[in-house]
């Protein structure tokens, strides 16, 4: 048996040399031929010396303190034409030492998330869906965040937005027309509104049962529509 005299930092599951060869023409081509390999992204993709990364600043109510969240890509296949940028890592900085312990937790696991690669897109709605049991709060714009967790989910879709992994939020189908219906009901209600408002007669006269006009008025002590005519006084 053969001595271990060195830490060991990983493993691999050690293949004959057929197989390994059949494994990369499998999965390393995309579409076969003469076509260059395709780098993926895998656990075991080294780090390069740099890596592109894009920093949002998060300010919330809650702190006092703002939160800085970098999130850096790894570039693959640069210069080819399958280059894409894919999440490697993440790292949260804040003054703030009340969250440090969830932070440092809440960045390796994620970022082995990233560095695990294929579709890390679920992490959105997992960290999207976190309520505080102490209550959320308004961001400015109207926009309302169950916690600080979940606006880092909001705050990973923007990122994964940007680099084309995700595809911009929006509404289905069916969303649309329900908003276009609701908006055509609303817009008609002004409109029935607007009619009533932009009148000739003074501001504060009353409906006149009689002629059905915003004009009755109170004149000479007795309520008088200056449309028909029409008085209580007779």
């Amino acid at each position: 048996m053969r001595k271990i005299d060195k830490k060991i930092v990983g493993y691999a599951v050690n293949q004959p040399a057929e197989e390994k060869e059949e494994q990369k023409r499998e999965f390393a081509r995309e579409g076969g031929g003469d076509r260059a390999e395709v780098i993926r992204m895998h656990e075991r993709l080294e780090r390069p010396e740099m890596l592109v990364g894009s920093t949002y600043k998060v300010k919330t109510p809650v702190s006092d303190h703002a939160m800085y969240v970098t999130i850096n890509d790894i570039i693959l296949n640069q210069g080819t034409e399958h280059e894409k940028r894919r999440p490697f890592e993440i790292f949260i900085n804040s003054k703030n030492l009340d969250h440090y312990q969830w932070i440092v937790a809440l960045t390796r696991i994620i970022s082995a998330v990233f560095r695990k690669g294929g579709d890390v897109t679920f992490l959105v709605e997992e960290l999207k869906a976190v309520f505080d049991p102490r209550g959320g709060y308004w961001q400015t714009g109207g926009r309302f965040m169950p916690s600080i967790i979940a606006e880092l989910g909001h705050i990973v879709e923007k990122h994964l937005v940007a680099i084309g992994m995700m595809a911009p939020p929006g509404l289905d189908k069916h969303q649309q027309e329900l908003v276009a219906q609701k908006r055509a009901e609303y817009e008609e209600s002004q409109r029935q509104t607007d009619a009533f408002s932009e009148t000739e007669y003074p501001e504060g006269a009353q409906l006149c049962t009689k002629c059905n006009t915003i004009a009755v008025i109170l004149m000479d002590g007795c309520m008088t529509c200056l449309s028909c005519g029409d008085s209580k006084c007779g």
